[in-house]
């Protein structure tokens, strides 16, 4: 069928994400049971603020990098770098504010925090550069090599923790507080770091420019290249593009990065390290699924643009009209199927997660995430559906409205995260949970329909 046809750079992405997606999975299931709750609670913290002040720090800058197709990829990466690092050290009060509430000691969480969430930013930045100017085995390799490395230093922490005990050779003992370094945390900056150590190489190449471009800079008509082509190759570029202004986006990363944030801090507020423990987990397990959704298709169908230009002059002869509108709709029913098997992946995750803790795999210590499966499963599993579909508004035009809507839906997630903190009685964590995810979910399917009605506007004027 070719609807299944999907786009070269997505079945090497696909399959390095998967790759990625089973390392995690495989290190998230063996962290529930090689750490306690509360370490992997107050690592769920830590991440989560140096998320929170990563994200605002890029402002949405790796989905800009690919949706704006007319821009080199080079100059755009160094602009988003640039521009990142600036506001990453203007955001320092807000990482040290998320520090003090979440009740941990500022000092070193602080230091945690923004190791965290600047290698985790030049990690971004680097698949998003690798998706427009990277081959097939960097595409792979800034992907997989970051996970791999912190699941071997971590597993490799956990082994020596656990030979130390049982063989009783003081080897950690007699250094004092070693089993109180937070192992988790240095493994992310760890496998963080090496994913953006490709930005190196990127940040000190000078680009060169493609044959068509050095023609055109001569004053010579591309060779083999038609007026129409060239005309609908230029609509085709200016049809997909990120319209939102700096301010907006600035706005939507901040409401998604409170979001994502407030719900760890309030979670330990509330329930403290435990239950925050059980909560993030299941949820970096369920989680992946989506961000694998993400990253092998909605990112790769964008990166796309800015090699439509090249596959329309290819096809001169076709009509061009023919050939964009068949290559969208090839993509809208492919995103269909796609939420829907990677809802069901959540689904069976959720299901094995479930199998571990009834056959007593998992310690008796994790019994608490049974009140959390079926919420983050029908959570997550909606925002699969959603992430199908998140590369329509910038293929129409309507990336400021996608905006606005996501901004509306984190406000009521907010309200209901947060309405307990006013209750006389507060709500325990099971109930809170399925609450919220129930609000989530039904705001997830309401933005994934409006999404798959978007229609391109300017394909018709390019025939």
């Amino acid at each position: 069928m070719s609807w299944l046809k999907l786009p070269r750079a997505s079945h090497t992405v696909a399959l390095s994400s998967a790759l990625a997606f089973g390392i995690q999975i495989a290190f998230a299931l063996l962290m529930l049971r090689l750490f306690t709750p509360q370490e992997v609670g107050e690592f769920s913290v830590l991440s989560q603020i140096g998320f929170f002040w990563m994200t605002l720090a890029l402002a949405q800058a790796p989905l800009s990098l690919l949706a704006n197709a007319h821009t080199p990829a080079n100059q755009a990466l160094r602009s988003a770098c640039r521009s990142s690092v600036l506001r990453g050290f203007a955001l320092l009060p807000v990482a040290a504010l998320a520090v003090w509430l979440s009740d941990l000691a500022l000092w070193p969480a602080l230091m945690w925090v923004l190791l965290l969430g600047f290698f985790q930013m030049g990690n971004l930045l680097s698949q998003s550069h690798s998706l427009r100017a990277g081959g097939a085995w960097q595409q792979a390799a800034v992907r997989v090599l970051p996970p791999f490395t912190a699941a071997v230093f971590a597993l490799a922490a956990a082994w020596l923790r656990q030979a130390d005990t049982a063989h009783g050779l003081g080897l950690l003992s007699a250094s004092g507080d070693l089993y109180d370094i937070p192992v988790l945390v240095i493994a992310a900056i760890l496998g963080y770091a090496v994913g953006a150590a490709w930005l190196v190489p990127a940040l000190c190449q000078t680009p060169a420019l493609p044959k068509h471009a050095t023609e055109m800079a001569e004053g010579k008509t591309p060779s083999g290249v038609t007026a129409a082509s060239m005309e609908a190759s230029d609509a085709s570029l200016h049809q997909q593009s990120d319209t939102r202004s700096a301010t907006l986006r600035i706005a939507h990363t901040l409401a998604d990065a409170l979001l994502a944030t407030a719900l760890v801090v309030v979670w330990q507020r509330l329930y403290g390290a435990q239950e925050t423990g059980w909560m993030t987990a299941l949820l970096r397990v369920l989680g992946f699924v989506p961000a694998v959704v993400h990253m092998a298709w909605a990112q790769v169908v964008l990166a796309q643009g800015a090699h439509e230009k090249q596959d329309i002059e290819t096809h001169a002869s076709a009509p061009s009209k023919n050939l964009l509108s068949t290559t969208r709709q090839r993509h809208h029913k492919a995103a269909v199927w796609l939420g829907l098997t990677a809802f069901s992946a959540v689904v069976v995750l959720g299901g094995v997660c479930a199998l571990a803790l009834n056959w007593q795999w998992l310690d008796a210590r994790w019994e608490g995430v049974w009140a959390y499966i079926v919420p983050l499963v029908l959570w997550q599993g909606s925002a699969c559906l959603s992430a199908a579909f998140s590369h329509r508004p910038f293929q129409t035009h309507a990336a400021a409205r996608y905006s606005w809507a996501c901004m509306g839906l984190a406000l009521l997630q907010a309200v209901v995260l947060l309405a307990p903190l006013g209750f006389a009685q507060p709500m325990n964590a099971a109930q809170h949970m399925l609450a919220f995810a129930l609000v989530s979910s039904l705001g997830l399917v309401a933005l994934t329909a409006w999404m798959a009605r978007l229609r391109e506007t300017g394909l018709a004027s390019t025939a």
